[in-house]
């Protein structure tokens, strides 16, 4: 891994996550090259950062999960090649109702270079610290779909709320927001603004079966 860059677990205390891409939760259905560990990276600048924005949210009752930071070049890349194949209806109905997968470039769900690679986006939600539920978003992670953008129509005036509560947490703390995802949010002043990097997600057991070239075993 980079030296510029960490686990944002062990930088942001309390924060949870569930890296979706090394997981079968997600919208191809199956772990993600590059992903190998459940484990979200990011800079050491982003977790800066999401550190102020967890001690924001605190203030409100709020804590952040983590879905996705940063993203290997061949992880996009196996979006693109997924997005290409054949339909097979497996997540298409929670993920991509309304589009062709083959779509999802067009309507910019997912893009031949993503901000993820450079390192200083993340995507995330609200939960209620005192109950640990998530806050009702209006619509779960990666559900490409008009309602997933900011002021989306038809969500009720909670999920609007909660929405709003997360815009002004992270903008507050240097981040930019994503018009298509209310999830997704970029750091303002990125520390390689033009870098797409490609080193795989590992823990310290899984980085031994990359390193004589076997398959991390799925999660």
């Amino acid at each position: 891994m980079n030296d510029d860059f960490g686990y944002i677990d062990r930088w942001v205390p309390g924060v949870r996550w569930d890296a979706k891409y090394a997981t079968w939760d997600n919208f191809t259905g199956k772990p993600v090259d590059g992903y190998y560990a459940n484990r979200i990276v990011g800079t050491l600048a982003l977790c800066t950062a999401l550190e102020r924005a967890r001690q924001r949210a605190a203030s409100r009752g709020f804590g952040l999960l983590l879905w996705d930071g940063y993203r290997p070049q061949r992880a996009v890349d196996c979006f693109l090649r997924w997005s290409k194949q054949p339909e097979d209806g497996k997540t298409k109905s929670r993920h991509y109702p309304n589009i062709e997968r083959a779509e999802m470039v067009k309507h910019g769900y997912v893009a031949p270079k993503s901000g993820h690679s450079r390192g200083s986006t993340v995507d995330l939600t609200l939960y209620h610290l005192n109950t640990g539920e998530l806050a009702a978003m209006g619509g779960g992670h990666d559900l490409m779909d008009p309602i997933s953008h900011h002021h989306a129509q038809g969500i009720t005036p909670t999920e609007t709320k909660n929405r709003a509560q997360l815009k002004s947490i992270m903008e507050d703390c240097g981040f930019g927001h994503y018009d298509c995802e209310w999830w997704h949010y970029t750091l303002r002043n990125e520390p390689y603004p033009d870098v797409y990097f490609d080193f795989p997600i590992t823990s310290a057991d899984s980085a031994v079966h990359l390193a004589v070239g076997e398959p991390a075993a799925p999660r």
